[in-house]
């Protein structure tokens, strides 16, 4: 009797274990979905709050936000203005001008000669000559009217460009033939476009001063010229006299720089009183 007995009563706790077991999974679910329920509706709040604090930084942030301005132009008085003129020389021998052979292309007619020394009877064209330093943090505005580059005759025109930084660069194809133009700065942006007969100029501008910046055709490789970045107005290009004139400059303490492709650079000091007008000759020679 006490056997049946103990055997009734270890399947009751079983029985009650079993029941108790599957209490407990019950209720772990429930704590569980519980649990997932509060971590969603924590995430929503954190979203909404963080969306409500973008919202409210975007809408504090100004809707139209402007380059700061550029800084207005330091005024010159003319009635102090100075001027420097002066003529660039080739001392000795100047190599000859030699003959390109254009033939590759039979839309590139006449006559096309190398340019990277042109001296007539002893004068030198195509020196830029830019006022270095003495100009201190003098500011200028960029001028509003562009200067232009023509491609005629497979050839550029013109071959030594003075611009200020910012300003327009006009490019017009003028010839019944393709060009690639293609400026490769160390300073500046570099860009390569082709330009078919009779398209539309092309406008660029470069942001910073570089002095003789080379520019090829990628159709025409002896097409070469160089345009000449600076951050004022007073630079001039010497013509086939050699001649340069550069005016308009306040009085003061200055560098002139004399630049040519091959021949290199020469620099020299000069000072300018009020409406003073100084010559300022240089001469080069073959290294």
């Amino acid at each position: 009797m006490e056997a049946v007995s103990d055997r009734n009563t270890a399947r009751t706790m079983c029985a009650e274990i079993s029941i108790s077991g599957k209490v407990l999974e019950i209720m772990n679910r429930k704590l569980w979905v519980v649990l997932m329920g509060l971590c969603s509706v924590l995430g929503l709040v954190l979203l909404t709050a963080c969306s409500k604090k973008s919202n409210e930084e975007t809408s504090s942030a100004p809707s139209n936000t402007m380059a700061p301005a550029a800084p207005a132009a330091t005024p010159i008085d003319p009635a102090t203005a100075a001027s420097i003129t002066g003529t660039v020389s080739f001392a000795g021998a100047a190599p000859k001008m030699a003959k390109i052979d254009m033939s590759q292309d039979p839309a590139c007619k006449g006559v096309n000669m190398a340019e990277s020394v042109v001296d007539d009877g002893g004068k030198l064209a195509n020196v830029f000559v830019y006022v270095k330093s003495g100009l201190g943090d003098r500011t200028f505005d960029v001028p509003k009217d562009p200067v232009t580059i023509e491609q005629n005759g497979c050839k550029y025109h013109p071959h030594v460009l003075g611009v200020i930084a910012g300003q327009t660069i006009r490019i017009v194809n003028s010839d019944p033939t393709t060009h690639n133009i293609h400026p490769t700065p160390a300073d500046n942006r570099e860009w390569n476009e082709s330009q078919p007969p009779q398209a539309a100029a092309i406008e660029k501008t470069f942001a910073r001063e570089e002095i003789m910046l080379p520019v090829k055709c990628n159709q025409h490789p002896w097409m070469r010229m160089f345009v000449n970045v600076v951050k004022t107005p007073f630079y001039a290009v010497t013509g086939p006299d050699g001649k340069f004139e550069i005016k308009g400059l306040p009085p003061g303490d200055y560098t002139i720089a004399f630049v040519q492709e091959k021949l290199g650079t020469q620099e020299q000091k000069v000072t300018l009183a009020a409406k003073d007008s100084k010559t300022v000759d240089a001469s080069f020679k073959s290294e």
